[in-house]
């Protein structure tokens, strides 16, 4: 049977963690936690059969960082795509997000986004053990790790024998508006020579303000046009909650079963403040053009949006399983539970036709100047209290939810192939899942029973930008239940055109074999996935009939892969790797129904014939092992895409078959869906490098790795070719560190050039500009000698010392379409172990 990563470098000697108190002993004398982590994490990726990166925690089971999604970014070839500033997914190698699949303890689970997507900002590191990045997929993981693989090791309570536990416990602070942040969690452990558990706990809640400016601006020859300015204030927080365990007894030597559970939860609860100027409408309708960069504009048409909204999303997964083995074969079973909730939770009231005259100043544009005078005047007036022409209320509600049920066999024994030693597996996987949600989106005139200026408060925003409208915050909480008591509670009962279910079952076999070598090893073999679903909707015909749709399909891919490594000497390893991989369509994107916009009279859809993103391609590394906590290396990869799944725009010739007395029959509409492009690939090449400093400075240390990326498709419906959503051209991190004494300090910069938004982006033309942070983590073991019998640290983090701020544009940096502000966060705490 394998030993826990952890086990076995216990009995290589790497480190020493049995008994407790020489492991508690070791921490204190060395107190080299960073180099520790480093350690294992590079041993296990010299211990590899493919080509792979590793974090691991150290040896006191402390996780390198608070954040998993931050940690990932420190991995060459990761980078990470945030909102409102905190590290939400991943781009692998600068691939979409579906392309990557995450798992626990070797078993993947569905993404909590839209049925395939991983999200990163609700996984505690409390749990986290190590983490495996599989960049060459091998035949016994799943296909649909187009990219890469991501497997979270959780703890074994068989590391240490007897009681152990992990309390943690910090306040910070969110610099821009004040705001609290508190996050706590707790790790029991206890097993004897049979049996073991270990629990967990987490909670994590952020305060945030969040400063936003979307606009709307026109290149001409003479400057800059300010169309639309957008001046937008979010706050709320922000809660991620998790609990788990596993339980697991160990009869014999040969026998191990176990039962694990976890459920991971992310709130955002959200208020905002909105005012959208319409410049150029008023400049129309006045008669009075706009002059580039900076002037005056005596009539600005006024939006205004209030909200108090939530948005959640949790995955929940269990799994039974049991190793053993019956003389000659080694077989692993299991069987997993999981499910993925998804809710967003938006309603607005919704105020048109203000009217103002304004001043405007793009002079900077990521900070435009906008000062509100009453209409053809330069007297001041208070935006706050503005009268509107109607007053709407949209209240839109969605919710997706999957369950998935996998059974999951492994088997494999020692074999000799061609007189060579030779480890040969074989095995199955059956995924069996349903989606179904949908949503609603009702708009009726607001009641005029609830006065929204009286939820006007005397507070200013709070912002890193400027106030220029004079924004104060409003009462969304109270306006909300103001509005809700008024009509009765909000209508949760979902539009027919909008509902999803599908099923899906997914039966994958796979058999591969390991042959050892005198100068390494080669890892070959396939894996065949068969996939069957039935995808279900609702469409109105041209007499606004209700009529249910059923698209059924099936396909099979074939997905062989092949890993040589070789040992060019003691420490020199050359890894070569040829692995193939296929990415499903979300369950939105795939989805047999459509809705349409009250607004803007566009209707929306999925499209059930659209067809799976199939992968080939190369990776290479050559890897120098210099010494304990030291490696350098050089890698790069290929990968050929077809079916490229984008969003686009078209126009059918009768909009009146979605929405038959909304849109007239024979009128030209636009259709928003996915189609497949071809011709894709992505290609790269990156550097690492983690090093202690010689003596006398041993007590500093440097990671650093750089990737550059280059990545293409073809469009059809667009007739362009664009680069793969996510893929910066170049991307590096860097760290140094310093520890002795007890003390460690880790200094962390990252950076990433622009990329191009996710596929949801219509017409591939959004892009993020290039991002830059900087984050500080300090840890302080006290010196408590022999008077505690564990370990006390304190802790210090600081994130976003660059005061790093998001900026998006379309086709142009030079006009930027939405730039966000939220400033540093701080975190102190204690962490006791024993």
């Amino acid at each position: 049977m394998k030993k826990p990563l952890i086990s076995a470098l216990i009995g290589a000697g790497v480190f020493t963690l049995s008994p407790l108190a020489a492991a508690m002993e070791e921490v204190k004398v060395v107190a080299k936690p960073i180099q520790a982590s480093q350690t294992a994490a590079i041993e296990a990726k010299r211990l590899a059969e493919n080509v792979v990166d590793v974090i691991s925690a150290d040896t006191i089971g402390r996780f390198p960082d608070q954040n998993l999604a931050d940690s990932l970014g420190r991995v060459p070839g990761l980078a990470i795509e945030r909102d409102q500033g905190q590290a939400r997914f991943i781009n692998f190698r600068g691939a979409p997000f579906r392309y990557t699949a995450i798992a626990f303890d070797g078993i993947d689970v569905l993404g909590a986004e839209n049925g395939r997507i991983p999200r990163f900002d609700s996984f505690p590191s409390v749990i986290t053990s190590s983490v495996r990045v599989n960049k060459a997929i091998t035949p016994d993981m799943p296909g649909e790790a187009v990219a890469g693989f991501i497997d979270v090791g959780t703890f074994d309570p068989f590391e240490i024998e007897g009681f152990r536990a992990s309390l943690e416990g910090g306040i910070g602070n969110q610099e821009l508006g004040d705001q609290d942040i508190d996050k706590h969690n707790v790790r029991l452990s206890y097993s004897n020579e049979s049996f073991g558990v270990v629990g967990f706990v987490s909670h994590n809640k952020r305060g945030r303000i969040t400063d936003n400016r979307e606009l709307e601006l026109e290149e001409t020859p003479n400057g800059i046009l300010p169309n639309n300015l957008d001046f937008r204030s979010y706050r709320g927080y922000r809660e991620d909650n998790a609990w788990g365990a596993t339980f697991e007894a160990r009869p014999n030597d040969d026998l191990r079963w176990f039962f694990s559970t976890l459920y991971s939860e992310f709130i955002d609860f959200e208020e905002r403040n909105q005012w959208d100027f319409n410049i150029a409408d008023g400049a129309d309708a006045s008669g009075v053009p706009l002059s580039p960069t900076s002037g005056y504009a005596p009539l600005v048409f006024v939006d205004r949006l209030l909200e108090a909204g939530e948005y959640t999303n949790s995955t929940f997964t269990n799994t039974l399983g049991a190793d053993f083995t019956d003389g000659t074969w080694d077989i692993e079973l299991r069987l997993n539970f999981t499910q993925t909730e998804s809710l967003v939770d938006l309603p607005i009231p919704y105020s048109l036709f203000g009217t103002i005259a304004a001043s405007y100043d793009i002079s900077n544009v990521e900070a435009p100047v906008l000062t509100p005078f009453q209409v053809g005047t330069q007297t001041p007036t208070d935006i706050n209290l503005l009268q509107y022409g109607a007053n709407f209320a949209i209240a839109f509600y969605g919710e997706t939810n999957t369950d998935a049920v996998k059974w999951k066999a492994d088997f494999g024994r020692d074999i000799t192939v061609f007189d060579r030693p030779t480890r040969f597996k074989f095995g199955f996987q059956y995924d069996t899942r349903e989606a179904d949600g949908g949503s609603i989106q009702a708009f009726n005139p607001f009641p005029s029973s609830v006065n929204i200026t009286d939820y006007v408060t005397d507070k200013p925003w709070d912002t890193g930008f400027n106030n220029s409208v004079g924004g104060r915050d409003h009462d969304n909480i109270g306006l909300r239940a103001a509005w809700e008591a008024a009509v009765g509670g909000f209508d949760r009962e979902f539009d027919p055109t909008t509902l999803i279910g599908i099923n899906e079952d997914v039966l994958a076999v796979y058999a591969m074999a390991t042959t050892e070598f005198t100068w390494g090893s080669f890892v070959y073999g396939a894996r065949v996935e068969f996939t069957d679903f039935e995808n279900s909707g609702n469409l109105l015909d041209g007499n606004g009939d209700l009529n249910a749709v059923t698209q059924e399909d099936n396909y099979r891919h074939f997905l062989p892969s092949a890993h040589l490594n070789i040992n060019l000497s003691e420490d020199v390893k050359l890894r070569l790797s040829a692995s193939t991989g296929v990415s499903r369509p979300t369950y939105s994107e795939m989805r047999a129904s459509a809705s349409v916009d009250v607004e803007t009279l566009e209707v929306s859809g999925g499209n059930p014939f659209i067809d799976p993103e199939t992968a080939w391609g190369f990776d290479g590394s050559l890897e120098w092992y210099m010494g304990p906590a030291s490696i350098a290396s050089v890698g790069a990869f290929y990968r050929a895409i077809d079916d490229v799944i984008y969003a686009d725009s078209v126009t059918i010739p009768d909009g009146s078959i979605y929405a038959p007395g909304l849109i007239d029959e024979g009128t030209p509409t636009v259709f928003n869906s996915f189609f497949n492009g071809k011709d894709g690939q992505l290609v790269g090449v990156e550097a690492n490098l983690i090093t202690n400093f010689p003596a006398p400075f041993d007590s500093f240390g440097f990671s650093g790795n750089i990737t550059a990326l280059d990545s293409e498709f073809t469009a059809p419906t667009l007739g362009i070719e664009s680069s793969l959503p996510g893929t910066s051209d170049l991307i590096y991190n860097t760290s140094v560190w310093f520890e002795e004494f007890g003390l460690s300090v880790r200094l962390n910069y990252q950076y990433r050039d622009d990329w191009l938004s996710t596929t949801e982006n219509d017409s591939l033309n959004e892009f993020w500009a290039e991002e830059e942070r900087i984050d500080l983590s300090v840890r302080y073991v006290l010196p408590l000698g022999n008077n505690f019998p564990g370990v006390v640290t304190l802790f210090a983090n600081a994130n976003n010392l660059s005061d790093y701020v998001d900026v998006r544009y379309s086709n142009s940096p030079r006009t930027p379409n939405q730039v966000e502000q939220f400033g540093e966060r701080y975190l102190i705490g204690v962490r006791v172990d024993y």
